[in-house]
C-alpha cells in the first residue's frame, strides 16, 4: 500500500493537490468559527436569528466533500482524460438528466426536485432529506469534457460560421437550461468556460472584439429600454452599484455594505478566528466568506488565501499548456475558466465592485456539491498532467 502510495506521489503533481487541500483545511477553520460565533445554532442568513442546531453541520458537511472530493480526484487522475472524453454518453446523461429534473419542480416523499433555498429564486437544486445537491455544478465537468473535445474534432475549421454558430450552440443551451433554473450566476460562469475555450482553439479576433461590442451594447440596451427582461432584483443590484447610498437601494446594500466593513475591520493581521467579537456578515458560510475570512486573517492573510488561489488557477493553466494534444489543453484552459472567473466575480461581489449574483469562492464557500466539483476538476488537471508527464520532464 505504501509503496503504490509513493509511486503515486510521485507520478503525480503533489504540490497541486497540496495547495487544494490547504485551501479546504482553511475552509472548514473558517466555517467551525462562523459556528461557534453562533454559538454553534444555526441562525437566518439575513436576520441572525436562531432557528435551529447545528451551525457546524457545515463545517463538518464541508470536511466530508473535500476529503470524499480528494478520494473521486485521484482516482480520476489515474484515468486518461481522453477515455473520459469518450465516454461521453454516459456522463451527459447523468449530470444533464439530473439538471433537467430540477426543471419539474416537484416533491416526492423525502426528495424535492427543483428546491430553492430561502429567500431565492434559484431552483438548482435536489432534496433528499436533510442533503442536496445542485447538479449543475457536476455539469461542468461534462461539459469541459464534450466542449473540448467538440473543439478539438473542428480545431482546423473553428472560424467558419457554420461550425462557429453549431459551437455556440454546444454553449447557449446549458446556460438557457441554467436560466431556466434561475441560476445565472452559474450561467455566467458556463458562458465564460465556454468563450475561454473558444479562445485558446484559436477564435479569430474579429469575432471576439465583435462579441465584447455587442455584449456591452446589449448590455446597455436592456438596462436602459428593456429592463424588464431582467428580474427586479437583477436590476437594483447592477444600479445599485451607482447609487450605493441611494435610500431605495438600502436594503440591496447591506450585504455588500456590511461585507467590506467586515475586511476592513481585519486591518493587518486580523483578528483571529476564535474570538466572541466578529461583524456580522450575511451569508457568511457562502458567498461571502472572503469578507468574514478577511477579518479573521487581516490583510496577511487575505493575500496567503489569494495567493493559494490563484496558485491553482495559474497551475492548472500551465498544465494545460504544456499538454501534448490539444484536448488535454482545452479541458486545462475550461478548468482555469471556471476557477478563475469564480474567483473573480466572488471577490467583486465582496469588494462592491460587482453585483451579487451568487457565485461562491472556489474551495472556500460551504456546499458539498461545490466542493466536489472542484476536486472533480482538480482530478482531470491531474490525469492531463500524470498522462503528459514524458512531455512535461524532457520540456
Amino acid at each position: 500500500m505504501f509503496k503504490i502510495i509513493r509511486q503515486y506521489i510521485k507520478a503525480t503533481d503533489w504540490f497541486y493537490l497540496l495547495l487544494c487541500v490547504c485551501c479546504s483545511t482553511l475552509s472548514v477553520i473558517t466555517l467551525i468559527s462562523i459556528g461557534m460565533d453562533n454559538g454553534g445554532f444555526a441562525v437566518d442568513s439575513f436576520t441572525g436569528e436562531i432557528t435551529g442546531l447545528g451551525n457546524y453541520r457545515d463545517a463538518m458537511m464541508q470536511a466530508a466533500a473535500s476529503l470524499l472530493g480528494l478520494l473521486c480526484a485521484v482516482m480520476l487522475s489515474c484515468i486518461d482524460y481522453r477515455g473520459l472524453a469518450k465516454i461521453w454518453p454516459v456522463h451527459v446523461t447523468i449530470t444533464w438528466g439530473l439538471v433537467l429534473l430540477t426543471l419539474t419542480r416537484l416533491s416526492i416523499g423525502p426528495i424535492e426536485l427543483g428546491y430553492a433555498p430561502r429567500n431565492t429564486d434559484n431552483h438548482s437544486w435536489i432534496l433528499f432529506g436533510p442533503l442536496s445537491l445542485q447538479p449543475t455544478e457536476l455539469a461542468k465537468i461534462s461539459f469541459i469534457l464534450t466542449f473540448a473535445m467538440h473543439l478539438d474534432n473542428v480545431r482546423e475549421h473553428i472560424n467558419e460560421p457554420k461550425v462557429l454558430a453549431k459551437l455556440l450552440l454546444h454553449i447557449l443551451v446549458p446556460v438557457g437550461i441554467i436560466h431556466i433554473q434561475g441560476d445565472d450566476g452559474t450561467g455566467i460562469v458556463f458562458a465564460t468556460m465556454g468563450c475561454m475555450m473558444l479562445f485558446a482553439a484559436g477564435l479569430s479576433w474579429k469575432y471576439i472584439l465583435s462579441a465584447i461590442a455587442l455584449g456591452s451594447a446589449g448590455l446597455a440596451a436592456i438596462l436602459n429600454f428593456f429592463p424588464d427582461q431582467l428580474k427586479g432584483y437583477q436590476v437594483d443590484r447592477i444600479m445599485a452599484l451607482f447609487y450605493p447610498d441611494d435610500p431605495q437601494y438600502r436594503d440591496i446594500m447591506q450585504q455588500q455594505k456590511g461585507g467590506r466593513v467586515s475586511i476592513g475591520s481585519g486591518q493587518i493581521f486580523g483578528n483571529g478566528f476564535f474570538h466572541d467579537d466578529h461583524s456580522y456578515v450575511i451569508n457568511a458560510q457562502d458567498d461571502f466568506i472572503f469578507s468574514y475570512m478577511a477579518q479573521c486573517i487581516g490583510f496577511v492573510g487575505c493575500a496567503v488565501v489569494l495567493a493559494l488561489l490563484f496558485g491553482i488557477a495559474i497551475r492548472t493553466l500551465i498544465t494545460g499548456l504544456r499538454s501534448e494534444d490539444h484536448i488535454g489543453t482545452y479541458i486545462c484552459v475550461g478548468v482555469f475558466a471556471a476557477m478563475a472567473w469564480q474567483i473573480i466575480i466572488n471577490l467583486g461581489m465582496n469588494t462592491m465592485l460587482l453585483p451579487v449574483i451568487g457565485v461562491t469562492l472556489p474551495f472556500f464557500s460551504a456546499g458539498g456539491s461545490s466542493a466536489l466539483m472542484m476536486y472533480l476538476c482538480v482530478g482531470l488537471v491531474t490525469s492531463v498532467y500524470m498522462h503528459n508527464k514524458k512531455r512535461l520532464f524532457s520540456d
